[in-house]
């Protein structure tokens, strides 16, 4: 048991150090019909200190399960990990490197496939985001995207927050990114550290709220992109923001807008988003840094009371085996 607390420590830098790397698998989702052949990229290897990538499976009832390794630098496979598949995947050189292939696609190879590989300092594996393979003869169907100021108290707060929704897809799958445009500037991403991102998910549609902190003395355009099978389509509006902090005294609003809807949020068309869609999110979503720490926090806790718990297990075990005390009776 003293080896535990040590033990827990280990698991907690491997994980928090694999927090900062991660593989890249730039299709979300591919679609194929029976008997067409397929590929999955995997960028990001040169961050692996082992020469084999690991390519997992894993379907929607089943958990993960490894199916081979191919090495990064001749395209040799490794399939003795017992797959039951294994003999339908081989691997094929592309322009970015080995790729995992199926050359006759089945019904049955309908899953998500994830590369993986070693970092060293512990040997822990760090994994890309997964490719979903749909299997089916259903055509690929673009989404529908649109841009909303979002109904919400956030303004109220220092902040102004936009909808953007995507709707009326196949597959259903889709990534979210944000541009801005400070005036008449060039064009930049929206960085992590610039935005707060909820994302929510209906029937038929799938739907993104960006958070924007009011601390720019300027005003942006902001546009949505939705990256889908391999393409990305953009919003039909584009929004834009003033990030003037608001002022103390406001005047009255007009009756025909809420009293959280700023003017310079009303788009042209259309006027307002489906009532399903629009969320009335937290007065502040956390960031990932705040759930990174309460995480830490809470693991270190774990571990002190593993340290605990083995103290006192110890004494317990060093009072058992102390001196034994002889009772002798006279006769």
């Amino acid at each position: 048991m003293l080896f535990l607390p040590a033990a827990a420590l280990c698991c907690l830098c491997s994980a928090l150090v694999a927090m900062a790397a991660e593989l890249s698998q730039d299709h979300l989702t591919l679609t194929r019909r029976v008997g067409q052949t397929v590929s999955f990229s995997c960028g990001g290897t040169h961050q692996c200190d082992h020469p084999y990538v690991f390519w997992y499976q894993k379907k929607d009832t089943e958990t993960f399960r490894l199916i081979l390794d191919i090495d990064r630098s001749n395209g040799n496979i490794d399939k003795s990990y017992n797959h039951p598949q294994k003999d339908d995947f081989s691997a094929v050189n592309k322009e970015n490197g080995w790729e995992l292939q199926i050359k006759t696609v089945k019904l049955s190879h309908s899953a998500t496939y994830y590369c993986s590989c070693y970092k060293s300092g512990g040997w822990y594996l760090i994994f890309g985001s997964g490719t979903k393979l749909y299997v089916t003869d259903e055509q690929i169907v673009k989404p529908v995207v649109r841009v909303y100021p979002a109904a919400s108290r956030a303004h109220l707060e220092g902040k102004s927050s936009l909808l953007c929704v995507a709707s009326d897809m196949f597959p259903p799958l889709v990534r979210f990114s944000w541009k801005r445009q400070k005036d008449s500037g060039t064009e930049e991403d929206v960085t992590s550290a610039d935005k707060k991102q909820l994302k929510l998910k209906q029937s038929g549609c799938t739907a993104t709220i960006l958070l924007i902190p009011q601390r720019e003395s300027s005003t942006y355009r902001y546009r949505c992109f939705v990256h889908h099978e391999g393409a990305t389509v953009e919003a039909q509006i584009k929004q834009e923001v003033s990030t003037l902090p608001p002022p103390t005294t406001s005047p009255s609003p007009s009756p025909s807008l809420p009293p959280s809807l700023p003017p310079s949020l009303i788009p042209s068309s259309p006027t307002s988003p489906p009532p399903s869609l629009i969320p009335a999110p937290p007065a502040s979503a956390p960031s990932q840094y705040q759930v990174k720490l309460l995480c830490l926090m809470y693991t270190v806790l774990i571990v002190k009371s593993l340290v605990y718990c083995c103290g006192l297990s110890l004494l317990m075990i060093l009072r058992n085996k102390g001196p034994s005390t002889n009772c002798t009776h006279a006769d």
